[in-house]
């Protein structure tokens, strides 16, 4: 029963610092990236719609992305969803087939805004993990009080939750730290 708690802690948290490295791949660095695009929702015939499922995002060039979509009757509303797009700093250009987007330099005042961003989304990773940590503890508490199993056990698996808690918000920071790095570089 302990084993289990732990084990489900541990996958949710895994979950959780994969979700926020996507998060992550959102925010624009000095260099184009289709991640950025994969999660823009469409409006495409009523159905908020993923971009990375109406068309294929590729980026020829460093400061360049290319969006073919699939269905070309998606232009329109594909064109529509990156107009509204906050943070872009470019218009999107549409030429009938394709939509290419150049993505213009970053200025240091736009890095720290995306230092911001991503410190933000960073603290939303830990707070999820933190989240999955205190439900943990309340299963744990359970268990104790329904006198499943001793409590040494508990106290043990409850040690073991907070290593497991500190482990992944220390992985949530190294990729803040990275994403930082990226960011700033120049």
């Amino acid at each position: 029963m302990i084993n289990a708690i732990l084990e489900e802690c541990k996958d949710k948290m895994d979950k959780a610092i994969e979700a926020t490295k996507e998060d992550f791949a959102s925010v624009r660095t000095g260099r184009a990236n289709p991640a950025m695009f994969q999660k823009i929702m469409v409006d495409y015939y009523g159905t908020p719609t993923p971009l990375g499922q109406l068309g294929g995002i590729q980026n020829p060039e460093a400061r360049s992305i290319l969006i073919n979509p699939y269905d070309k009757s998606a232009l329109g509303a594909i064109e529509k969803a990156l107009l509204a797009m906050p943070n872009l700093g470019a218009s999107p250009n549409n030429d009938g087939n394709v939509i290419r987007i150049n993505l213009p330099e970053l200025t240091e005042e736009r890095r720290k805004e995306y230092v911001k961003l991503t410190r933000d989304k960073a603290e939303h990773g830990r707070v999820s993990v933190r989240n999955i940590r205190r439900k943990g503890m309340e299963d744990l508490g359970v268990v104790k009080k329904d006198g499943d199993a001793g409590e040494d056990e508990v106290e043990r698996a409850e040690k073991e939750l907070e290593a497991i808690t500190k482990l992944h918000i220390e992985r949530i920071d190294e990729a803040l730290k990275n994403k930082e790095s990226e960011l700033l570089e120049v």
